[in-house]
């Protein structure tokens, strides 16, 4: 992470409760929105869904959000884009406040989403014109939207399929239809939500290739996922469970965490697996981060 990079978003002594969730009347009324500044919404009996969370995300990073299901990963996540605010605590976008509804406009034209269910973004009946969904509602150019949405569909691997209508898509290319969606707005910040979670082996190794080549290019990345193989490259890693930040820190110091792993919820891949016991039994100089090149390095030396 860099040393000097600005803070694009951060929450400060955030705490979130869903609307209605689990008991009792919403203290928001008909209407359903509880009001920020609701300091009791925590003693209702809900159990919320991040309580406490404080965090920043720096320029240029790329931040990997880590935890089981229910954990408040999400939750979180859309917390980066004004599509949540906090019941308690402050979240800012680039300075500005998510709870102004004068920001909105603003705060998602610097961050765009892709969110872990394909079907809830798809708009567009035909692959391409999806893509233009968001570059044209930030009132760009016709040009400059045609150069972004062939860029995006290229970088997804859809090129060949811009023409296609969207229904036609399997699960795993609509996932790709989304992502190539949020590329096409070209955000400085890129959230994403499981992105990999429809993706076949190749298709997450060639997403994994688009976020390194983005993330090299400056663009600031926070991605969700259960699979610690997909953190390898990232700079940094944060840890959540039952809402709260268990862990936060660098992918080496994550990893020398792995005892934890379990209690964390969190799926050890093979590859770390004998990385841990090989690093318990063996004084074989290891690797900090178990990548495959790296470790078949350190094993050839055995030979």
């Amino acid at each position: 992470m860099k040393t000097d990079s600005k803070t694009v978003c951060e929450l400060r002594d955030v705490t979130y409760v869903y609307p209605g969730e689990a008991s009792g009347r919403v203290p928001g009324g008909a209407s359903g929105q509880e009001p920020p500044e609701a300091s009791g919404a925590v003693s209702t009996g809900r159990r919320p869904a991040l309580s406490g969370v404080t965090l920043r995300v720096q320029e240029g990073e790329w931040l990997a959000l880590l935890g089981s299901n229910g954990s408040g990963k999400s939750t979180l996540a859309k917390h980066l884009n004004a599509l949540l605010t906090p019941t308690q605590g402050d979240c800012t976008v680039f300075g500005l406040s998510t709870k102004d509804l004068n920001n909105v406009f603003a705060i998602r034209s610097a961050v765009s989403m892709v969110f872990q269910n394909p079907e809830n973004q798809i708009v567009g009946t035909v692959v391409e014109e999806d893509a233009a969904f968001g570059p044209e509602n930030q009132g760009l150019p016709t040009e400059e939207i045609v150069l972004r949405v062939e860029n995006a569909l290229r970088a997804a691997g859809l090129l060949a399929k811009r023409k296609k209508p969207t229904y036609t898509l399997s699960g795993g290319e609509k996932q790709r239809l989304a992502v190539a969606g949020a590329l096409a707005m070209d955000t400085p910040c890129l959230v994403l939500d499981e992105p990999t979670a429809m993706l076949d082996p190749q298709g997450r190794r060639e997403l994994l290739d688009v976020l390194r080549s983005l993330h090299e290019g400056g663009k600031t990345i926070v991605s969700i996922t259960h699979r610690l193989e997909e953190i390898l490259r990232c700079d940094r890693a944060v840890v959540l469970v039952e809402g709260r930040i268990a862990w936060e820190g660098s992918i080496p110091g994550l990893f020398a965490h792995s005892d934890s792993f379990r209690k964390w919820g969190l799926d050890a891949p093979p590859l770390v697996s004998l990385w841990k016991e090989l690093r318990a039994e063996t004084d074989l100089p290891l690797p900090e981060i178990p990548t495959l090149t790296a470790m078949t390095d350190s094993l050839c030396r055995l030979l």
